[in-house]
């Protein structure tokens, strides 16, 4: 089988982390994988912001688990977590499915290098509370970001070896 589709068919959701940090050079190719993410016309409407701050995780992961209505992390203890935020100024129309492809390639290019990922909600509620909009101005963004996810990041603790069938019905041919 081509090594492509085998990652995309075998990637899996992780969640449950070590504790230790992935290396730069992985982390940079996640990114990189994420840039080259098709976008509407091109715009590239997309913005990524990489947190690898304890502290700041502890936070964000706080603000999620209080939308959530948990008081679990909602993280799993990864130790980098990746804001994606899409640009409505830019693209009203695909700026939200730009990032998700974003997120996407994020994930695939993670297994591709046997890094764990996860993909995490409800970054559009954190980052449309007055909290999430003065963290914004704190990094230099522009208030107007619309949080698309967050794409967790590090070495797996454990891995879900077994998957969900898909559907029967999943795909309709129509010839």
């Amino acid at each position: 089988m081509n090594e492509t589709i085998h990652t995309l068919l075998t990637r899996r959701s992780i969640r449950k982390y070590k504790p230790e940090q992935i290396k730069d050079e992985e982390l940079n190719q996640i990114l990189e994988a994420g840039k080259y993410a098709p976008t509407g016309k091109s715009m590239q409407p997309v913005t990524i912001v990489v947190i690898q701050n304890e502290d700041l995780i502890a936070r964000l992961s706080a603000m999620n688990a209080k939308i959530m209505g948990v008081e679990s992390d909602p993280f799993y203890g990864a130790p980098t977590v990746c804001i994606i935020f899409g640009d409505t100024h830019i693209s009203p129309v695909n700026a939200w499915s730009d990032g998700c492809l974003v997120l996407g390639n994020m994930m695939n290019a993670a297994a591709a290098l046997g890094i764990g990922s996860c993909w995490i909600n409800r970054a559009r509620e954190e980052f449309e509370s007055p909290e999430g909009k003065e963290l914004l101005k704190q990094w230099g963004l522009p208030e107007h970001l619309v949080g698309i996810g967050h794409c967790i990041l590090g070495y797996a603790a454990s891995y879900p070896h077994s998957v969900k069938p898909r559907k029967e019905d999943f795909v309709k041919f129509i010839r």
